[in-house]
């Protein structure tokens, strides 16, 4: 790794939080079968090379794996059973659209981190990792990366990532889908300030072939504006302005428009058997992962 690559990784993930990341695996509630061998392994009839279990022959089973000398002694038909390993593939879908790029903490660099964090845990594993980068559409991906070898190039890619253009949510996702047929956990990183709604972008991810994680990330000022008098607001991802009058009542209704939106968003999701989890830059993002994600059942 060269010493910009090591700068870059510092400030995602210093090393000691990453030794603490090896200690984690990706879980998936789903059977998620891949085409390359991972680390996840299942009793199947095939021809690897760890031996796991004999069961009863059946008309149609493969004749090669039989164990003839079993029937030799036994005069029974039984097929040989081998560990096959399953391969698990990690999507990342991390928006990276302007409105990111807003809040102390700032959350671009907290979803970076974070999807840096589960980028980790799932190369260390030898799972099939691929962090897309969206906004008016797909911006940048990694592909499809495997092993502890690819951490930099991954880490890599996360920094050099900036906040451009606005959310084209749903044609961002729809391309996504089209892209990637094979099965797998689908992790959403977004402020999910979408114009047009997030149902338009989240139909194509949600239900069906991904274990879907949806992760909302919003900045303290966002949840709890401190705002008053009469202002010129600008939309930082088209420009547009927009004069208020600051009120109290005008936060209060602020507020409980934000909450209905992010619970329609959970229940949209969760009935997709879907995951929802909302938090704010001001918790860490090692607390994040280690903790929450972890509660969620995204980590094991």
């Amino acid at each position: 790794m060269t010493t910009t690559a090591e700068n870059r990784s510092s400030l995602l993930l210093d090393p000691s939080f990453m030794a603490r990341l090896d200690q984690l695996d990706l879980v998936s509630r789903k059977l998620l079968a891949g085409k390359m061998k991972g680390e996840r392994r299942s009793k199947r009839r095939g021809q690897s090379v760890e031996f796991a279990d004999y069961r009863n022959y059946v008309v149609g089973d493969d004749l090669r794996f039989i164990d003839w000398n079993i029937y030799a002694r036994l005069d029974k038909l039984f097929l040989k059973l081998f560990l096959e390993e399953e391969d698990l593939s990690l999507y990342i879908l991390l928006d990276v659209s302007k409105s990111c790029d807003y809040g102390n903490p700032n959350k671009a660099l907290h979803m970076k981190r974070v999807a840096a964090a589960l980028g980790y845990i799932g190369l260390v594993n030898y799972n099939r990792v691929n962090i897309v980068a969206l906004a008016e559409g797909i911006v940048a991906e990694t592909g499809g990366l495997r092993g502890r070898r690819r951490v930099s190039q991954m880490i890599d890619f996360v920094s050099g990532l900036e906040p451009t253009g606005q959310s084209h949510f749903g044609e961002a996702c729809k391309r996504f889908a089209l892209a990637h047929r094979q099965k797998g956990v689908c992790v959403v990183l977004s402020d999910f300030f979408i114009k047009d709604g997030f149902e338009n972008g989240l139909r194509y991810v949600a239900g069906g072939k991904y274990d879907l994680f949806c992760v909302q990330t919003l900045s303290p000022q966002e949840i709890d504006p401190d705002l008053q008098g009469d202002l010129k607001l600008r939309d930082i991802e088209d420009n547009d302005m927009a004069e208020v009058s600051i009120t109290q009542p005008l936060i209060k209704k602020y507020k409980a428009n934000l909450n209905a939106y992010c619970l329609a968003m959970k229940e949209y999701v969760t009935r997709r058997g879907g995951t929802y989890l909302f938090t704010s830059t001001a918790v860490p993002f090692d607390t994040l992962v280690l903790n929450y994600l972890r509660e969620r059942g995204l980590l094991g």
